[in-house]
């Protein structure tokens, strides 16, 4: 299977598809973003319920904060196959449901080869990561540890002092994070595509993100100015709607506040992530073109 070259505009076209994804069966769409939000969030309660209860140091918070990542690695990419696959399901008008999300944790599903894709990808990040913090990031981690150690503490003065003393370097690295992260998220949505979606093995489906994300730099690019710009007037709504709720239930009371403004800020983080990973299914549609989905357990060669 090959990937396409497409125009610049066609970034605008994937956010624009994702803004509208799920019009078919929005609850099976936003169940499954849901559930998946929740899952996701299980590791973070779990380090912070760590942290809290038993007043971890910062080496010991950072050995929990390592766990909970390995135990994502493994989960969270069959999770996005799953999910990826329920909006395939959903666009094409074929039946489906937000529990169709946990399919590919059932045997015969595919869960080695998304697992292998998202370990490879994680494995690539962090060796990138490590390089760039290497080169460009001298006293960085010195600089992590001392913020982290300043968090566990809930001392608000210690960490504005660690957040002032930011090393050397430190806007080179992030702006050739940013660079990387653009880079790696269009191989991330064209390779789990491949995987979830076209059957491809793990190798097959990282050599077509590879190719697909140089084929697109500047639609993948357009993207990215576009989400953000979406983003920040969203993000802006958000707040006003969030802050016009709590101010009128703080009249009454603070309890009232917080479950007026409550359900509008969990609305939002949902319209995001369904969004994400809308843009991320029509990225890899558009470039790979239209695959036909192959029985459970098979693999295109």
């Amino acid at each position: 299977m090959s990937t396409h070259a497409r125009s610049p505009a066609a970034g605008w076209s994937w956010l624009k598809q994702a803004v509208n994804i799920g019009r078919s069966n929005p609850g099976a769409v936003f169940g499954a973003v849901g559930l998946l939000a929740l899952v996701a969030l299980v590791p973070s309660v779990i380090q912070f319920g760590l942290q809290s209860g038993l007043g971890l140091g910062p080496t010991a918070s950072l050995g929990v904060m390592a766990a909970c990542t390995l135990l994502m690695v493994v989960v969270y990419p069959l999770l996005i196959g799953g999910l990826l696959r329920v909006i395939d399901a959903a666009e094409h008008g074929r039946p489906t449901r937000a529990a169709a999300l946990f399919e590919t944790f059932q045997a015969g599903h595919g869960a080695g080869r998304l697992i292998g894709f998202g370990v490879v990808m994680f494995v690539a990040y962090l060796v990138l990561f490590v390089a760039v913090v290497a080169l460009f990031g001298q006293g960085f981690f010195d600089w992590y540890m001392e913020l982290l150690s300043a968090s566990t503490q809930n001392d608000p003065a210690a960490q504005a002092k660690v957040m002032q003393d930011i090393p050397d370097g430190f806007g080179t690295m992030m702006a050739l994070g940013t660079l990387a992260g653009l880079f790696f998220s269009g191989i991330y949505a064209i390779g789990f595509g491949q995987v979830a979606l076209a059957g491809r093995t793990v190798g097959s489906a990282l050599a077509d993100g590879i190719a697909g994300t140089l084929k697109n730099v500047l639609p993948i690019a357009l993207l990215a100015v576009a989400a953000f710009a979406g983003f920040l007037v969203f993000a802006l709504v958000m707040v006003l709607v969030i802050g016009l709720l709590a101010t009128i239930g703080g009249l009454v009371h603070p309890v009232l506040a917080v479950l007026l403004a409550a359900p509008v800020y969990l609305g939002g983080l949902l319209v995001m992530y369904v969004v994400m990973f809308g843009v991320m299914y029509f990225m890899w549609r558009d470039v790979c073109g239209e695959a036909t989905p192959l029985p459970p357990g098979q693999v295109e060669l």
